[in-house]
């Protein structure tokens, strides 16, 4: 289908409902997606999976007074939009007063043709079941590899239309391409496996050799690792495992958790909470960032967030509904699908440059982390407390003297913040384009081992 008949379709369903709605005295806001898909499998040395796919659902949340109920539809027909609508309206009197969640965006037109989000794929399949293929045999030819259990390429089209009962009307379009393997080392009892991937915006930046030297590199560098003294150590999180650990802990810059009462940082907005070199703003659009969107859930135009600023939080990521809860200026951060409710979410996290250099930043005894296990079942957001397994390396001057396995890394992410040793000067993103960062230096974590 092409994409003028799906706008067409997608434009139709949402002008239905919002008929539907208005007819009944209430206010709503529409999110309407479609989205296909391809994903490819290699399993010893065959093409096991060859999954095309195609969806579309629609969402309505409708507010009638103060009370506020949500509800979809995968199907587009005209009964399922009115029974759909039906629904939320009858959700909706049985529903608590929120009288923070209103519609908002007035008269907001967005059409985002970003070509960088969007690029023309001419790729023969054919290359693409190659690539597929060519991620598991580059793993199973290296010396001391076992296996690659785990081995695809995948590609997603989106696109979303977003409309309210005030005229805002937006609409948004995205593709994007991943590959991925896993290296699986058995040797002498001992056994080890390391994931790589590539994601981007076009067929021809996937980056296949990277992924498979990371995963085998990785999982070979880990093979001979064991557990070092039970001690504190000072540590570096590889990009993807600060990420992960940050994404653990992400209600404390989150304006709905603070309305619900599970932020810590709720009643620290101005304060200081954090090593006074450390800057984090949730970034809308960046550079190799593969979450830019130029509107929120909201249908407002997204903008950048500071977030920590020297240490102090400056502020949270807030909704319209969060904001007015607040009484502050909301930051265009909504968030919702069209099978949920209204929330608030991040886009790109962006830690700022320190001053230190990568020989700084490296310089004496420290743990570098590149692999954790069980992180948010291991982890207080209120508390801050966090308790998971962790592989990685003993280095020294930036060298690694040894691989490390089987410890359990503990301590407290809002005491961590304050405790640290050096921030380098360089970004750099984690693999997946939404987390950016230079090297940082943990001035002190709690390791178990031996």
């Amino acid at each position: 289908m092409s994409e003028q008949n799906v706008k067409t379709t997608l434009s139709d369903a949402v002008d239905q409902v919002l008929t539907l709605v208005q007819a009944k005295g209430a206010h709503a806001d529409v999110i309407a997606n479609a989205s296909e898909s391809l994903s490819l499998k290699a399993d010893q040395g065959d093409l096991s999976e060859h999954k095309v796919t195609a969806g579309q659902v629609i969402g309505v949340r409708v507010i009638k007074g103060d009370q506020v109920a949500t509800s979809y539809s995968e199907s587009l027909d005209s009964d399922s939009l009115a029974s759909m609508v039906n629904a939320a309206l009858t959700n909706a009197s049985f529903t608590k007063a929120d009288p923070d969640q209103k519609i908002r965006a007035e008269g907001q037109q967005i059409d985002s043709q970003d070509p960088t989000l969007f690029q023309a794929d001419n790729t023969p399949i054919e290359d693409k079941i190659a690539l597929a293929l060519a991620m598991e045999q580059d793993v199973v030819n290296q010396p001391r590899a076992t296996g690659a259990p785990y081995n695809g390429y995948g590609e997603q089209t989106q696109y979303q239309l977003l409309a309210n009962t005030l005229g805002t009307r937006c609409y948004h379009r995205e593709r994007s391409f991943s590959c991925y393997t896993a290296a699986l080392l058995n040797h002498d009892g001992k056994q080890s496996m390391h994931l790589g991937a590539s994601v981007s915006r076009r067929f021809a930046d996937l980056d296949q050799a990277y992924a498979t030297r990371l995963a085998y590199d990785t999982a070979d560098a880990l093979l001979e690792g064991g557990p070092v003294k039970t001690g504190q150590y000072a540590v570096v999180f590889e990009h993807n495992c600060l990420s992960e650990l940050l994404g653990a802990f992400g209600s404390c810059f989150s304006g709905d958790a603070a309305k619900r009462g599970t932020n810590p940082w709720r009643e620290k907005i101005g304060k200081p909470i954090a090593d006074p070199a450390l800057t984090i703003t949730d970034i809308a659009r960046i550079d190799g960032g593969m979450r830019s969107k130029a509107f929120d859930s909201e249908g407002f135009a997204t903008t950048d967030t500071p977030l920590i600023e020297n240490g102090i939080l400056v502020g949270l990521l807030h909704n319209s509904a969060t904001a007015h809860h607040f009484g502050v200026r909301h930051t265009t951060n909504a968030g919702r699908s069209p099978k949920g409710g209204l929330d608030v979410t991040s886009r790109h996290d962006l830690i700022g440059a320190g001053k230190q250099s990568g020989a700084e930043v490296h310089g004496g005894e420290y743990l570098e982390l590149v692999s954790l296990q069980g992180v948010h079942s291991g982890a207080n957001a209120i508390s801050g407390d966090f308790s998971f397994g962790a592989s990685g390396f003993l280095c020294r001057d930036g060298k690694r003297v040894r691989p490390v396995r089987g410890i359990t890394v503990a301590g407290n992410f809002y005491t961590m913040l304050n405790e640290i040793d050096a921030i380098g000067n360089t970004v750099t993103p984690n693999y997946d384009g939404a987390f950016f960062a230079p090297r940082i230096r943990f001035a002190r974590l709690s390791i178990a081992g031996e």
